[in-house]
């Protein structure tokens, strides 16, 4: 479940662009820092979601410095240095993809899964170090979530509970709090982002967990039988994109309570690439063959 959470690059002022550039590369940066250069090809845009919005609700200071990268060496790029949120993001991205791993080979047996898994102990140990409350919270709702699979949970909102709150909990303990009037609403745009996220890959994996057999809260609630998966996907698209427009309108009544900086970045995010990226998936043009790097 990853990669949805995306800005709408061509809607960004250039300045705007370039400070969310730099967060991209300041989270890529940590990652090779703290875990090593391999583990840069895990960065996802919901990691940088989560670094530049931790960063900004926290009202980080932050520094900028220019650095070359492994990926263009000659050409130097703007990157967030020391940044507390950004280095708690680039220990999710580790945390969440050892365990985004682990449901691959427990759900398809794919053995690449197990050995990525296996490769990625050392790193994944190191990331726990500051953060076993979050990896408590994460395995608890991993937990519900498994065993709504094997009870072959039928409805897609109480599919995506578990995960919505994983997604709350993550960013809730990555908050200060210095300003309570923040947590409420904080939890309740996390929460309505982690939902969108479990529907939309919900919607996304339709043919690869028919093909797979795995199982999708989708496929159960609207009683597929076999046919044509593109008439399935046509006669379900409306009310699941109803769910996935009522979980950002959520998300953006709660985040317009915040006080935060960067707030047009995190706009340009929630009401125009979530939204792009939702008629995107429900018109069938998936996460995986869609999504660039910065």
């Amino acid at each position: 479940m990853f990669g949805y959470v995306v800005p709408d690059k061509g809607e960004m002022k250039i300045k705007e662009y370039e400070l969310f550039r730099a967060y991209y590369c300041g989270v890529c940066k940590s990652m090779g820092k703290n875990f090593g250069p391999l583990c840069r090809l895990g960065l996802n845009y919901d990691s940088v979601f989560l670094g530049i919005f931790l960063s900004s609700v926290n009202k980080e200071s932050i520094s900028l410095q220019r650095e070359s990268c492994i990926a263009n060496p000659v050409k130097k790029k703007w990157l967030v240095k020391n940044s507390k949120s950004v280095d708690f993001s680039a220990d999710m991205n580790i945390i969440l993809t050892y365990y985004k791993l682990q449901d691959h080979w427990i759900d398809e047996k794919k053995i690449l899964s197990k050995i990525g898994q296996m490769a990625l102990i050392p790193v994944y140990k190191r990331a726990l170090k500051n953060n076993m409350e979050s990896e408590l919270r994460i395995k608890e709702s991993l937990a519900r979530l498994h065993d709504l699979e094997k009870r072959k949970c039928n409805s897609m909102d109480e599919a995506a509970d578990p995960f919505a709150e994983l997604v709350k909990s993550i960013i809730s303990l990555g908050c200060q709090w210095d300003n309570v009037n923040n947590k409420k609403a904080v939890e309740w745009m996390a929460y309505n982002i982690g939902k969108w996220i479990y529907i939309i890959d919900a919607f996304d994996d339709i043919e690869k967990d028919i093909k797979n057999k795995n199982y999708n809260p989708l496929l159960l609630q609207y009683s597929y039988s076999g046919e044509d998966t593109e008439v399935f996907k046509s006669k379900i698209r409306e009310e699941v994109g109803f769910n996935l427009i009522q979980a950002l309108a959520q998300a953006a009544s709660a985040f317009e309570l915040l006080d935060m900086n960067n707030k047009s970045i995190i706009e340009n995010i929630i009401y125009l690439g979530m939204e792009k990226k939702t008629k995107s998936v429900l018109e069938g043009r998936s996460c995986s063959t869609n999504e660039k790097p910065i």
